[in-house]
């Protein structure tokens, strides 16, 4: 799975037109209705071509109001809450789950352009970077007792954080059907904003401004997406003449946003670093060094809900030029927005029809709508579940990618029936012929047969959304699962 894979430019919906198509009685405004009925169709078998058997299984949503500013607003802040001290963090997100976890040390974003003054410098990406004594650490002393914003995000993990070789890092968060946009008002807005009487002078003055809207900057993005997914429901709902999609999305009544940065080789070395200095660590870090030609920073899976929406990814890559070579330590940053190095979105899929690996290519402010197993099954194979993972730009190790992900699924209640699904859908999978797709080919449907556990083992007539969910979960990461070690 390592041959280079051809990049890939997502067929593009403008939001304008999923509004129309997912309208009840789209009315036309057009001379010649006909003509604007032709054009509709032409578009809604667009969508379905791209996201049916023959099609990637995704497609790319372009000019969404308000997208790009939200975007801006809340992916920069996924590095900076990665890298956090845990107690500042756990102030920031109100996580429970945290309280849990073995004490760690964390460096804030701030504590890089001091800590690498004189020292790192990234050329095109590449690192170069080491230590010249644990003075440098000196400043965490300072940094371990500011910045401590009250509990007012709700946003919690589903990753290890106190783990400093971790690759990931997540935060997230439960959004509710119910919610719509709309309601998010002022006071909403404000709602993670400091009171003063609840906190006293110095906490203020310390008050990182940067996470005062985390939580409401998350919900609204992540409303918005959720539109988008159950507009697009409805557009399917229509192509397919059912309404299961839309309906199942809306009885699950929640949807779960995840923000999520992945590290890079210098994000991991601060974390790994940081906890040696055994500052405030209780336990030392795993020596053994994150092999840096590993290329895939996901594992290839496929998402088991109904749609996956993400926002096109947020790059940095570190900066260094005069003016951050000062005596000011706690410069707010040393890391740079900066367009997609690579060309592509570094999200590769599979595409079982052409036997071959693509790299996405999608605009900077788009959304990227995938398809999930549980839609593939519930249309009946009309849609075709995306098999993906994110890969890591070699030449480019400290470059760090921010996304934000919402993730639409069933109800856990909701009971999948394969009576009339393709027998042949679920057992064929990667039953290829070598002598029809070339040995290279052949060999790369076989590594994938390796490593995800096919369909026909996770799913039975009958089965809820709750027992394949668990199923699936098991047979890729379980304790015999096809990724356990991976």
């Amino acid at each position: 799975m390592e041959e280079e894979a051809e990049i890939l430019q997502l067929h593009e919906l403008h939001h304008s037109d999923l509004i129309l198509l997912s309208s009840s009685n789209p009315i036309s405004t057009n001379a010649s209705s006909s003509s604007f009925d032709e054009d509709l169709l032409r578009k809604m078998d667009s969508v379905m071509k791209a996201l049916g058997p023959t099609g990637p299984g995704l497609l790319a949503i372009t000019g969404v109001p308000n997208a790009a500013e939200l975007r801006s607003q809340l992916l920069p802040l996924a590095r900076k809450l990665a890298l956090l001290y845990r107690d500042t963090r756990k102030h920031v997100l109100k996580d429970d789950s945290e309280k849990r976890s073995a004490m760690s040390v964390e460096l804030e974003p701030s504590s890089i352009t001091g800590l690498f003054n004189n020292r790192y410098y990234g050329v095109n990406g590449h690192s170069n970077f080491e230590l010249e004594s644990l003075q440098d650490y000196r400043l965490l002393d300072l940094l371990n007792t500011t910045k401590t914003p009250p509990p007012e995000h709700n946003l919690g993990s589903d990753v290890p954080l106190r783990n400093p070789d971790r690759s990931v890092s997540s935060f997230a968060m439960n959004l509710q059907y119910a919610k719509a946009p709309e309601s998010l008002t002022k006071s909403d807005r404000l709602h993670s904003e400091v009171d003063p009487q609840d906190v006293d002078e110095a906490s203020a003055e310390c008050y990182d401004r940067e996470f005062k809207n985390l939580g409401s900057t998350f919900k609204e993005l992540g409303f918005c997406m959720m539109e988008l997914g159950l507009c697009l429901a409805r557009i399917c709902d229509k192509a397919i003449e059912s309404n299961e999609l839309e309906q199942s999305l809306l009885e699950s009544c929640a949807a779960k946003g995840r923000l999520i940065h992945y590290h890079s080789d210098l994000d991991s070395f601060l974390l790994k670093e940081a906890e040696k200095t055994g500052a405030r660590g209780k336990r030392k870090a795993n020596n053994n060094k994150r092999d840096r030609g590993h290329r895939v920073m996901n594992q290839w899976h496929y998402d088991y809900g109904i749609f996956t929406v993400l926002t096109a990814p947020f790059y940095l890559l570190p900066s260094y030029s005069d003016t951050f070579k000062t005596e000011d330590v706690f410069a707010e940053s040393c890391y740079d927005e900066c367009p997609s190095p690579t060309g592509h979105s570094c999200l590769q899929i599979y595409d079982p029809n052409k036997k071959r690996v693509f790299m996405v290519k999608v605009p900077a402010d788009s959304f990227i709508i995938q398809v999930g197993e549980s839609a593939d099954i519930i249309s009946k194979g009309k849609l075709r579940a995306t098999l993906h993972a994110v890969h890591r730009p070699v030449k480019f190790e400290n470059l760090s990618r921010e996304t934000f992900v919402v993730f639409l699924q069933p109800a856990w209640t909701k009971t999948f029936s394969t009576a009339d699904y393709s027998h042949a859908k679920l057992m064929k999978e990667h039953d290829d012929d070598q002598e029809q797709v070339g040995e290279d080919r052949y060999k790369l449907s076989c590594e994938f047969q390796k490593i995800i556990p096919p369909l026909s083992s996770r799913l039975k007539d009958g089965m809820t959304f709750a027992e394949f969910s668990h199923e699936t979960t098991k047979q890729y990461y379980g304790g015999s699962g096809l990724q356990s070690n991976k």
